[in-house]
C-alpha cells in the first residue's frame, strides 16, 4: 500500500525476487489526481509500475471505518505500507497472518506523523533513517522491527533526503520480509516518552522570520523544499527560495538587510549569523542561483526584506 515513489525501488525488489519467493498480490494507492499546471488527471508511478507487471491495483478515495477492502478476502500473508495516506482499520490487520508493516521515514519515535523528512532536515539533525514497525490503530506507535540510517549533509534539501531513503528501504526489506513471513519477527516497543510529532505542511509554513539564527533559517529552508517551499518578502513580491546556507560569523546591518551577493549566495543579516540564500525564484520565473537572480531581479546592498512570524514544526 502507497501512493508515492518513494515505494518504488521497495516494490522493484520484492518483484525482482531479492527477498525471496515472495509474491506481490495487490497494489493499493491514491486515487488518480490532477497534476501540473494543465490539472491533467495523473496516475501515481505506483499505479503505472502495477499495471505494467500485471499486478491489481486498488484506488479506494477514502478509507471509512466499517469498510471492507478487497485485499481482506485475498488471504495475504502480509501487506506492507509505505506513504499511503490512510489509516487502517483493526478488521484488515486481523486479515493477514502475520500483520501489516509500515515503512515510515523517521527514526521512531521520533517525528511520527505526516511530514517526518521535512521536519528532520528543518530540524538541523545530521541523520534520519527507515523503520520498519508493525502497524497497530494507533499513529506510527507501532513496535520497531529495524531501522535503516541515512545521513543529512549540510546542503541537503528534503528532496535530497527523500531520493536517499528510498533507496534505504531496499537493504531494510531485503534482510527482514523473509523473518517477517516467517513468523519470527520480534519487534521492540516504541519508547513512548521520546515522541514527537509532526504534521501535514501547508503555505502557511513558508514563511521566514529573520530574527532568528541563521543556521535555523538555512534548515528551515533546505527541510521545505520543494513542499511547502519558503518565501521571502520584498514589498509585495514573494521570492521562493531552493536552497540556503549559513554561516555562524555575524555581520554588521538590521535583520533582513541585503548586504551582498557572494560566492555562497546571497547575504542576509539575521539574528545571529549570516544567511546566504543559494536558489531563488521571483513570481513567474523560473528558479536560479544567487548570481543569475540578481541578473535580473534587484536586490541591491541595503535592501531589507520583511520578517514573518514562523509556524512551529513538530510537537
Amino acid at each position: 500500500m502507497g501512493s508515492d515513489p518513494i515505494a518504488l525501488p521497495l516494490l522493484e525488489s520484492i518483484q525482482s525476487g531479492l527477498c525471496g519467493d515472495v509474491e506481490i498480490t495487490a497494489i493499493y494507492t491514491q486515487p488518480d489526481r490532477p497534476k501540473g499546471r494543465g490539472k491533467k488527471v495523473v496516475a501515481s508511478e505506483i499505479k503505472r509500475w502495477a499495471k505494467e507487471l500485471g499486478i491489481p491495483v486498488f484506488q479506494p478515495e477514502r478509507i471509512r471505518k466499517g469498510d471492507r477492502l478487497e485485499i481482506e478476502d485475498m488471504r495475504v500473508d502480509t501487506i506492507l505500507v509505505m506513504a499511503f495516506g490512510h489509516m487502517l482499520s483493526q478488521a484488515l490487520i486481523d486479515s493477514t497472518s502475520v500483520g501489516i508493516w509500515n515503512l515510515h521515514t523517521s527514526i521512531l519515535p521520533k517525528y511520527r506523523g505526516a511530514s517526518p523528512i521535512q521536519c528532520a532536515v528543518a530540524s538541523g539533525d545530521s541523520k534520519t533513517g527507515v523503520t520498519l514497525m508493525k502497524v497497530v490503530l494507533e499513529m506510527d506507535a507501532g513496535p520497531i522491527l529495524d531501522v535503516e540510517l541515512v545521513d543529512i549533509l549540510r546542503l541537503d534539501t528534503a528532496l535530497d533526503v527523500e531520493a536517499k531513503l528510498s533507496q534505504a528501504c531496499v537493504p531494510l526489506i531485503e534482510r527482514n520480509l523473509g523473518r517477517i513471513l516467517a513468523g519470527e519477527a520480534e519487534p521492540i516497543a516504541q519508547a513512548v516518552e521520546a515522541a514527537s510529532y509532526v504534521r501535514k505542511l501547508g503555505k502557511d509554513d513558508s514563511d521566514l522570520d529573520f530574527s532568528e539564527a541563521a543556521e535555523v533559517l538555512a534548515h528551515r529552508i533546505n527541510g521545505l523544499f520543494p513542499w511547502p517551499g519558503t518565501r521571502v518578502f520584498h514589498g509585495e513580491v514573494a521570492i521562493k527560495i531552493g536552497s540556503a546556507d549559513f554561516t555562524l560569523e555575524s555581520r554588521n546591518g538590521v535583520a533582513g538587510q541585503v548586504i551582498g551577493n557572494e560566492e555562497e549566495g546571497l547575504a542576509i543579516v539575521c539574528g545571529s549569523g549570516v544567511l546566504f540564500l543559494k536558489r531563488l525564484q521571483r513570481p513567474g520565473g523560473k528558479m536560479l542561483d544567487a548570481k543569475a537572480f540578481v541578473r535580473g531581479y534587484d536586490l541591491a546592498g541595503g535592501t531589507v526584506l520583511e520578517s514573518r512570524p514562523m509556524s512551529a514544526l513538530v510537537s
